[in-house]
């Protein structure tokens, strides 16, 4: 039954209740269960001191290695480098790292799935993924995902879970204990010497080699620029974002045919047209339809929601963001990382330039599929100086903490931070980048990206992009105050 747009407008209201912050990133809004994102530490002066203690782990030190900038306590170590380290077949890691998650392994071992942001043909990288036999999807792709296993004595082994398919971005574990890996390019078979279609979503699953062989496209999830993908434990749907402009790109909901089981491998069972893909119509609380999620502008803005069944969810002919006109649908700049919690899922919007209603350098929004509604959590403002560190922007990847809140990487301008964020609003740097793959006139430094947490909450594992660097991080982590 839908949701329509007079009974929403007659149950629900929009809070509004933030309180506008003034900071290095412009203006924002907080208010409680929010994500603010200007309290970083500054001039030497800790988050936990201006804020009376209690909020993060202190002010960030840097690194004589030049890598990884952590608070005093903490320590990291270098899981792969690519270029650098080795699979067990001999090849060095892939590089550009990306999207990441963390399982059980056996006899004490924590299994991560790593993707590969890899784009275009083979020889346009030095380090693609390699192309084992028998887990190849198109030999002509560079990306692909692999698999390191982390022993509890210290060792490492990593070996490819699949190759052949193209720019593997955010991706998402399932309650099974699987990975989803999405591509985040749609190129089809004869455009850049492709020799399949491209922009699908692929199952790997971590702890079965054999499960992995001959990789088949989840082609009902639709062909897209996929980001990331969340399933919902209790309803069996999936929500997906795609990464796109021109128009803006949008969020999906993917419901299976009634009587299905989810599982390991499952999803090879079911046909290209498979359950239903939709797309999202969102309206205020007045009934107004609502073109784009910029157009939210305090914390605490709740939009009903409907959905609209995709025509062309292989998109055949035309982009399946494009098979809608305007008035059909909610878009978005920049959607990207995705995690279930709290009976929901956190849905990140990067940034919004010229393309989107209003400019804004981050949100964070929550899915509440019961209520069917999204709520926005965070807003950043536009950071006007991005090499200046103190402020964040432009989350991408995020995780759900099990000391409270969440831990946001940045894909942003300029500096690059982990940070934290409280229930309250509270927010706290947990690393910071310091290799610069720039030059020391014109510093650049890559994006974090694939922040997880073991699964026994020990370990904070995360990736620079760029070269490709798998990190685990450890120290005194505490619970932190709303």
């Amino acid at each position: 039954m839908s949701l329509t747009r007079r009974d929403f407008a007659t149950r629900s209201a929009i809070t509004g209740a933030g309180v506008a912050l003034a900071g290095s990133v412009g203006s924002l809004a907080s208010a409680p269960n929010a994500l603010a994102s200007t309290d970083t530490e500054s001039a030497g002066e800790s988050t936990a001191a201006r804020h009376g203690g209690g909020v993060g782990y202190g002010p960030l030190v840097a690194d004589p290695k030049g890598i990884l900038a952590l608070p005093a306590g903490f320590t990291y170590e270098i899981i792969t480098y690519s270029g650098r380290t080795k699979l067990e077949s001999g090849e060095f890691t892939p590089s550009n790292h990306d999207g990441t998650a963390t399982f059980p392994g056996p006899r004490g071992t924590t299994l991560l799935v790593n993707n590969h942001e890899l784009k275009g043909p083979r020889s346009k990288w030095t380090y693609p993924v390699p192309l084992t036999e028998g887990l190849v999807y198109d030999p002509a792709a560079s990306g692909g995902c692999t698999v390191v296993e982390v022993r509890p004595d210290g060792r490492v082994a990593e070996w490819v879970g699949i190759a052949g398919t193209s720019t593997n971005c955010a991706g998402g574990s399932t309650p099974w204990g699987t990975w989803l890996t999405c591509e985040e390019n749609s190129d089809k078979a004869g455009v850049n010497g492709m020799t399949k279609d491209h922009g699908y979503v692929f199952e790997v699953d971590p702890g079965d080699r054999r499960a992995n062989r001959d990789p088949k496209p989840l082609k009902f999830f639709g062909r897209y620029d996929h980001e990331a993908v969340v399933i919902d434990p209790k309803r069996g749907h999936a929500y997906l974002t795609e990464d796109a402009s021109g128009p803006n790109g949008l969020f999906y909901r993917w419901t299976p045919p009634k009587g299905f089981d989810h599982g390991p491998g499952r999803f090879r069972t079911l046909a290209d047209d498979a359950g239903v893909l939709q797309a999202p119509t969102c309206y205020d609380s007045g009934g107004r339809y609502v073109d784009d999620l910029s157009r939210a502008t305090k914390i605490g803005t709740v939009y009903g929601v409907d959905w609209v069944d995709v025509p062309d969810r292989d998109a055949k002919t035309i982009d399946v963001r494009k098979q809608f006109g305007d008035g059909e649908v909610t878009r978005a700049r920049k959607l990207e990382g995705m995690w279930w919690g709290d009976g929901g899922a956190y849905i990140v919007s990067s940034y919004a330039r010229e393309e989107s209603p209003v400019q804004h350098d981050g949100q964070v929004w929550f899915y509440d599929p019961k209520r069917r509604t999204l709520t926005l959590k965070v807003l950043l403002g536009v950071n006007p100086d991005p090499s200046k560190d103190g402020a964040f922007d432009g989350p991408d990847n995020i995780t759900v903490s099990p000391y409270g809140g969440l831990v946001i990487a940045e894909d942003g301008e300029g500096v690059q931070h982990l940070f934290g964020a409280t229930d309250s609003g509270r927010t706290y740097p947990i690393a910071r980048n310091d290799l610069n793959i720039g030059t020391e006139e014109e510093p650049e430094y890559s994006e974090f990206t694939g922040v997880t947490f073991s699964p026994d909450g020990k370990t904070l594992y995360a990736n620079i992009q760029t070269p490709g660097i798998m990190l685990a991080i450890t120290g005194p982590w505490k619970r932190q105050k709303r």
